[in-house]
């Protein structure tokens, strides 16, 4: 149990009971390297469930507000159905703004499939709507109703048939980067519990000689957990850090705007790596105690 005792006892330590524990060696070293290592990778996968979060929200809010109208008609009928839909659009509540997008926008939209070449005027490309909705909303199926009575050549596309596998996507990518943390963290218990166990079984006739003199099981597992503890939070420290640094250096979300470009921490979001050595440390604390116990019931 992590109490204020135990706590005590891992940070302030006994000189004597540090004896029992090999200062350095194999195990000190794995501890050290696995607890770095793990903690490196965790940042990355915190980094990609914040972001996968922040794409959501970001989704889920600006498509939710926005919604395009196509006009398929002749072109010599084309002009005259936009101005009717923009029309109906003025009046229509939920409407925050409606426009027409020009034929330098829509070309702008096709030239990464067709060529910045293309001629709008020799396709039947249909003219396009933008319709940003305000806080209150459009109610879709009436202005859909009140479009086909009038303009038989508009089509309302309120984005919900692609937004919401989007969102489904971003959401499941921000539970993936947890439960990656979760794998990590299960990782570094069993790395450390087998640290511990070696260790432990190295200092057998150590403990035996402690236990003759009059030493409790207490006592010689604290210094156990106290040294792994202390491992497991400097490795993890080191990690942090260096993945901290990596993150420094990869695009900013405002260089492209894509969501490659936005993995790194933004905000206060900076400060949730922070807690990746605490984790470290109370994963340590709980394995080897529990890799302690059993140990020092099978010696007895």
């Amino acid at each position: 149990m992590l109490d204020i005792a135990s706590l005590r006892a891992v940070f302030l330590g006994d000189r004597q009971a540090d004896r029992v524990v090999p200062p350095s060696g194999f195990t000190a070293q794995l501890t050290v390297f696995a607890a770095a290592v793990m903690a490196f990778l965790a940042v990355f996968a915190m980094a990609l469930s914040l972001a996968a979060g922040r794409l959501a929200d970001r989704w889920g809010e600006e498509l939710a507000r926005s919604a395009t109208i196509r006009i398929v008609a002749p072109l010599d009928q084309r002009a005259v159905q936009t101005e009717a839909a923009l029309r109906i659009l003025e009046t229509t509540r939920g409407v925050a703004s409606a426009r027409a997008l020009s034929d330098e926008e829509q070309q702008e939209l096709l030239a990464p499939w067709f060529g910045s070449e293309l001629a709008l005027d020799t396709l039947p490309v249909p003219r396009l709507i933008e319709v940003i909705e305000n806080s209150d909303g459009v109610d879709a199926a009436g202005l859909r109703l009140r479009l086909a009575a009038e303009v038989p050549g508009a089509v309302l596309d309120d984005h919900s048939r692609w937004r919401a596998p989007l969102i489904q996507a971003a959401t499941r990518l921000r539970i993936l980067g947890w439960a990656s943390i979760l794998l990590i963290a299960a990782a570094v218990a069993a790395m450390i519990t087998l640290a511990a166990n070696a260790a432990l079984a190295a200092n057998a006739q150590v403990i035996r000689v402690l236990r003759l003199v009059g030493a409790t099981d207490g006592y010689i597992g604290q210094a156990f957990i106290r040294r792994f503890t202390l491992r497991a939070f400097s490795g993890a420290a080191v990690g942090t850090a260096l993945g901290l640094i990596a993150m420094l250096f990869l695009p900013d979300a405002s260089d492209a705007g894509g969501f490659l470009t936005g993995l790194g921490f933004q905000g206060w979001h900076w400060l949730w790596p922070l807690l990746i050595p605490l984790l470290a440390g109370a994963v340590a604390f709980a394995a080897t105690g529990a890799a302690a116990r059993r140990t020092l019931r099978e010696l007895s």
